[in-house]
This record gives C-alpha cells, sequence and structure tokens, in this order.
C-alpha cells in the first residue's frame, strides 16, 4: 500500500482526493460525513488543494468505452522547439498525459481524436510539416489494463470499502452501444472546464432545462462514456517522479504482464500496444532511486518480460485538460 509522504498535506487531504476520485461530483456534505468532518472542513481543505497541489475535478470522454482509437506518441525534437511544440500539442482538445523528457529533446503524448480523420490532421499532417520534430514514433492503444476511470489514489487506500460504497455514484452502469450526440457538446465542454459545475450552471451553459441536463449526464455517466475525474500534482504527496516505460514481452505473456502490472502500487496506467513494445506503462515513483527499486524488483521479476525501457519526464505539460501555461 502506498503511503502518503508530505509535509504540507495529511491523511485526511488523501482521503478527500480518493472521495473525489470515487465521485468528483458527491457533496460536499456527504463526502464530509464519509470522511467523519464537517462540510466546512472538506470545503476548506478542497480550496486549499486547489491552490496547493493544482487538484481539478475534470469530465473525461473514455476514448476506449466509445471506440475510438488512442494513440501514444513519441516525437524526438530539437532541444530549443520541444517546449514550444509540447505547449502547442497540449492546447489540442484531442491530447492528453503530455511530458517533456530525455532531457527535454522528447515530447510523450497520448492523443484521442474525436472525429474521423483526426489522427490524420496530427499524424500525417501537422507533425510531419513542423520543422523542429526530428522523428515521429506512433504505438497504436489496444487494451487498457489499468488508467481511466480506475485512478492511482486508489492504491494508497485511504477509504474502506463502505466508505467507498457510501461515496460511489447511484447511477447503474449501462451496457450496450455508447456514443456522444452532437448536442452534448456545451455539456461536456463545461464538464471539461469543471466537472463539480452546478446543474444550474449546467443549464446556463447549455441552454437546456436543468431536469434536461441531470438525465443527460446520468446517462452519459451511467453508459461509462464520460466519467468525472481528478488531476494534481502528484509531487505533493511525496512523488515527485514519473517515467514512461516501454515493455516488451513474450506474445503469450502480455495479457499476464498487463494485468500483473495493473496491481502494481507504481502503475497508474498501463495498455497493451502494437508497435515496437507491447505494453506501455506510466508510473509514479517517489524518486529516482524509487525507480530503480522498481524496475530491478516488482517489474523485473515479471514472468515473460524481455525488455523495458525506462522514460523518465522531465516535466509534465499537461493532464487532462489544458489550462494555461506548461507547470
Amino acid at each position: 500500500m502506498l503511503a502518503l509522504e508530505s509535509d504540507t498535506f495529511d491523511a485526511l487531504d488523501l482521503g478527500l482526493l480518493s472521495a473525489l476520485e470515487v465521485d468528483g461530483r458527491a457533496p460536499f456534505s456527504r463526502i464530509a460525513a464519509v470522511l467523519g468532518v464537517s462540510d466546512q472542513t472538506v470545503a476548506r481543505r478542497y480550496r486549499r488543494l486547489c491552490a496547493e497541489a493544482g487538484l481539478r475535478v475534470v469530465a473525461v470522454r473514455d476514448a476506449e468505452r466509445l471506440g475510438q482509437d488512442q494513440w501514444m506518441l513519441r516525437l524526438r525534437c530539437a532541444p530549443d522547439g520541444a517546449a514550444v511544440i509540447a505547449e502547442a500539442l497540449a492546447k489540442r482538445p484531442d491530447t492528453a498525459w503530455i511530458g517533456l523528457a530525455s532531457g527535454g529533446t522528447e515530447i510523450i503524448c497520448m492523443t484521442r481524436p474525436r472525429r474521423p480523420g483526426g489522427h490524420d490532421d496530427l499524424l500525417l499532417g501537422r507533425l510531419p510539416r513542423t520543422p523542429s520534430v526530428v522523428e515521429i514514433r506512433a504505438q497504436q492503444l489496444l487494451h487498457r489494463f489499468y488508467g481511466g476511470p480506475s485512478g492511482w489514489m486508489r492504491k494508497f487506500r485511504a477509504l474502506t470499502d463502505e466508505q467507498i460504497a457510501a461515496l460511489r455514484p447511484a447511477a447503474p452502469r449501462t451496457e450496450g452501444p455508447v456514443r456522444l450526440e452532437a448536442e452534448d457538446a456545451p455539456l461536456l465542454a463545461a464538464l471539461e472546464r469543471d466537472g463539480r459545475a452546478t446543474f444550474p450552471e449546467l443549464q446556463r451553459a447549455t441552454g437546456r432545462s436543468e431536469s434536461s441536463v441531470k438525465r443527460r449526464l446520468a446517462a452519459l455517466l451511467g453508459s461509462g462514456a464520460v466519467y468525472i475525474d481528478v488531476e494534481y500534482r502528484s509531487e505533493t504527496l511525496g512523488f515527485a517522479k514519473a517515467a514512461m516505460l516501454w515493455i516488451t514481452t513474450t506474445p503469450a505473456a502480455m495479457h499476464s504482464v498487463g494485468q500483473a502490472l495493473a496491481g502494481h502500487e507504481e502503475v497508474a496506467f498501463a495498455a497493451a500496444t502494437a508497435g515496437p513494445s507491447h505494453l506501455v506503462v506510466t508510473a509514479v515513483l517517489r524518486d529516482t532511486a524509487h525507480l530503480y527499486a522498481y524496475l530491478s524488483g516488482p517489474l523485473g521479476r515479471l514472468e515473460g518480460v524481455q525488455h523495458v525501457e525506462a522514460t523518465p519526464f522531465l516535466r509534465q505539460v499537461k493532464q487532462l485538460t489544458y489550462h494555461g501555461a506548461a507547470r
């Protein structure tokens, strides 16, 4: 179980982050009841986490649930151009999890296009024509083992099963085909800015009645087409190092290794890919020593792993959504 290592935040802050990961739209009153504190305490801690830990609650379209292709891009750039290109990519609505690596000469980026042909525009059009881009490597994501609606915070186990059950939204998950409608655009845009926007605020943003907004949001969340997620600076919790791991396995071991990785405390995201490596992983760690211990220990002991390339992030530019200058 991961442990909080912070001089600024405590177990209550961790519990609040974990609660928001379970239900980012849960009223402060419900979170307070689950955590055993007052509404005012939860509101005060929430504001402090926003100000000091970069906390944001946002809606995310689940590309895997929607049947949309996703790609991991590795862009090798001229040293003087990487930061500018990363910032330009961050402003695009079809990108996420952008970071600078390899001494600032490589950009790692996930793409999730919102319309047919969106990949063509980026991969075949804009990026190849960018002078500072020296090399483009793209790997399609085939299957997600961990990440998306399953957030990293749960690996701290700050909440009991009973607390999680008390927080989990009541809307049942629906099965069958999932799709977004054109009229969902204003609703999603508002929730991508603020996943905790009130229903009156969403009513004003969409021009629809409050009851209509409630029904549509419940349907979107229930279908899995959209989920509410949290982003924050993991270094404020004592985890200052992040790295992408490109893992090659034997073909027969790809699925078993992916499943094992999903259970590792350090793993925030793991997916099977088509490309030079079979699996791509985002690992979140305390420091360089922790990265070494993970590579030589839990990861290194997995049967079927043949090769691992670790790419530590120099700086993170974008998590889920873009909101200003790169940090």
